[in-house]
């Protein structure tokens, strides 16, 4: 099978819950180092056993056991925001992989239930660990507890997801080469962030005293 169509066959074959746990960017960029550098077949703990099958079939190589050191085959999960403790930083919307997220800075966010893998990305994102995960398939792992049309959707999310990144970073001025006085502080300094956040989460505490 040519290059170009193997690596579509092979991301055919995996559940582009785009979580990076495999060690690549997305499962694109996992599904050609398969194709064009003979990566390993058993990196992606949401494809499970079932999905390390398929791609042994279309590889010609013999299954192998899920590599541990990425992780192991579990149900698979959907992130939920604590509502009391989101200080609308805005971060995770950036994390989420397929716009799964939605909200405003400085607004409280919500986790579209039908639009995450369950990736679990936005956890390190989150500076107040205002994001926790929930059972979204019934205890059932790989496969599973995905469907193909639900890999469809993510695919699209995440590839509707990268344009607007790069929408965003085409849309932003080059301040380096712009005259001194148009270009704009970086930001706020790391002491006033804490603050912002020491703010909000004191905020949030008198507003859920459970959390104290």
């Amino acid at each position: 099978m040519a290059s170009a169509a193997l690596v579509a066959a092979l991301l055919d074959a995996l559940p582009q819950t785009q979580c990076t746990r495999c060690g690549y960017d997305d499962c694109r960029a996992y599904a050609e180092a398969i194709a064009e550098r003979g990566e390993a077949i058993n990196r992606c703990p949401p494809g499970g056993g079932e999905g390390i099958a398929r791609l042994a079939a279309l590889t010609g190589r013999p299954p192998l056991p899920l590599d541990p050191a990425r992780g192991s085959e579990t149900p698979r999960t959907r992130a939920v925001v604590d509502e009391a403790w989101c200080i609308g930083c805005a971060l995770c919307l950036k994390a989420c992989p397929v716009d799964a997220i939605v909200g405003a800075a400085k607004r409280m966010h919500v986790v579209v239930e039908e639009f995450c893998t369950g990736c679990e990305l936005c956890l390190p994102a989150c500076p107040v660990d205002c994001i926790s995960l929930v059972d979204a398939s019934g205890g059932r792992t790989g496969w599973s507890a995905w469907s193909a049309s639900q890999a469809d959707v993510a695919r699209a999310r995440h590839a509707a997801h990268q344009r607007r990144l790069l929408e965003v970073d085409a849309a932003a001025p080059p301040t380096a080469a712009l005259p001194p006085e148009t270009v704009r502080p970086a930001g706020p300094p790391a002491a006033s962030r804490s603050q912002t956040i020491a703010a909000a989460l004191a905020a949030a505490r008198a507003r859920d005293p459970r959390r104290r």
